[in-house]
Formats: C-alpha cells, sequence, structure tokens
C-alpha cells in the first residue's frame, strides 16, 4: 500500500534530516512529508536535503498536521504521523501500518507508556495525562488508551470522516476520540521512546508551553465528549 509519512516541524533543524533518512531506511513510505510550521531555523532546508517534500502551514500543530494531510499524493492509501523531533523511532512505521495493510484495523496508535523509554523522554505530566485521557474515552466510548503519542497511522479514506477541526495541540486526542466513536477498528501497540535529538520541547520544555497545551487538551476533550457539532 502507499503509505505517506506526515512530520510537523517547528525549529528542529538538529534532529530533522535524522528522522526523514530514518523513515526512508525502513523501505514502507513512499513519499515523506515535512510541514515546516514556522520555523525560523533551517528546518526545511535540511528536511528537503534528506528526502522530504516540504509543505508550510501557520502556527498551531493540528495546523500542520491538517497541511500535511491535504499535501499528500493521491495515491496515499495510509497516513502515518510522527514527530520531527527525533524521539519517535521510525523503525516501528512497520508495526503501525501493517494492522491496516492486513485489512484488520483503520487506526493504529504508538503507546509511548507500554513501550521501553529512554529516561527522562516523557515528564510525569505527559504520563498522568495520557492515562486519564484513556480511562475517559474507556467509560465514553469503550476504547481505552494508554497514550496520546503523536506516532499513529491511519487508513486514508477514514480521515475526513473523523472532520479534524483542532488548530493546536488538541487535534491528537481529537483524532482518538473521534476514532473511538466513530467504531474505527482501534489497535494500540506498544513503542519505544528515546529522548528528542536537538532543540527545545514546545510542550514539555516550558512551564507556559506545558500550560497552554494542557489547557488545548483539556477544551478539546470536553467539546468532543459533549457532542458539540462539528
Amino acid at each position: 500500500m502507499f503509505v505517506s509519512v506526515v512530520i510537523p516541524a517547528l525549529n528542529e533543524e538538529e534532529p530533522i534530516a535524522g528522522v526523514v533518512r530514518e523513515c526512508l531506511a525502513t523501505g514502507v513510505p513512499r513519499e515523506v512529508i515535512v510541514v515546516d510550521n514556522g520555523s525560523t531555523d533551517r528546518t526545511a532546508e535540511r528536511a528537503r536535503q534528506a528526502g522530504a517534500r516540504v509543505v508550510t502551514a501557520p502556527r498551531g500543530y493540528g495546523r500542520a498536521c491538517a497541511a500535511g494531510v491535504r499535501a499528500v499524493s493521491p495515491e496515499c492509501d495510509i497516513i502515518l504521523f510522527l514527530d520531527g523531533d527525533g524521539s519517535d523511532i521510525p523503525a516501528f512505521i512497520t508495526d503501525l501500518v501493517d494492522p491496516i495493510a492486513r485489512g484488520t484495523h483503520d487506526f493504529v496508535i504508538g503507546s509511548r507508556t507500554r513501550g521501553n523509554r529512554e529516561h527522562g523522554s516523557m515528564n510525569l505530566q505527559q504520563i498522568l495525562s495520557g492515562r486519564i485521557a484513556g480511562w475517559i474515552m474507556r467509560l465514553l466510548y469503550g476504547v481505552g488508551y494508554t497514550d496520546m503519542c503523536p506516532f499513529r497511522a491511519i487508513r486514508r479514506d477514514t480521515l475526513p470522516n473523523l472532520h479534524m477541526r483542532e488548530q493546536t495541540y488538541g487535534w491528537n486526542l481529537e483524532m482518538q476520540m473521534k476514532a473511538a466513536r466513530a467504531g474505527l477498528r482501534v489497535l494500540e501497540i506498544p513503542v519505544n521512546h528515546r529522548n528528542r535529538a536537538g532543540g527545545e520541547s514546545k510542550v514539555s520544555g516550558t512551564l507556559s508551553g506545558t500550560f497552554v497545551a494542557g489547557a488545548r487538551i483539556i477544551a478539546t476533550l470536553v467539546r468532543i465528549a459533549l457532542g458539540q457539532k462539528e
């Protein structure tokens, strides 16, 4: 099947080339799309040099993911998302894609908390928020997650039916909730996780980033749980 990799990236000039090359080295993706989310460094240049196609999007994690979805080739069957900081491990791409390619699942998400994590690669807030959100989704939809991991794959033809609208850090949670609510065949698998290869986290790297991301995630959870119109 035709697999497209989408990598949102904001000021990731240090790790981005390595991430792109690792993805291509698996032999799975037919294309790697890096979405430059308003970088002020050489992220776009280094991504192109490593073999990615680069598109741009205004600031906002959800905006970057949506721009990447719009940019995939018409032949694309599966879209795989991962972060551009080097913390997700592309060697697990096959594990995420295979259940969809076999036709047994529609949405496969990695769980960093169930895999092996390098010390310091996730903070306590990230671990707890993923567990709590997963518990709430099990109560609401009968589908349990243990993480809000950005490393995930989904059938392209199911994605428009989710009517994704979140423009910032709530994108990942929105996809998980709507996939469960829509009755997609969901699978969570353990994936290993490592420390970022360079730069600074936009979420856990600063107190303000943690607060803003947390607020958006909570707002997304409440909005979708209450069934607000899309």
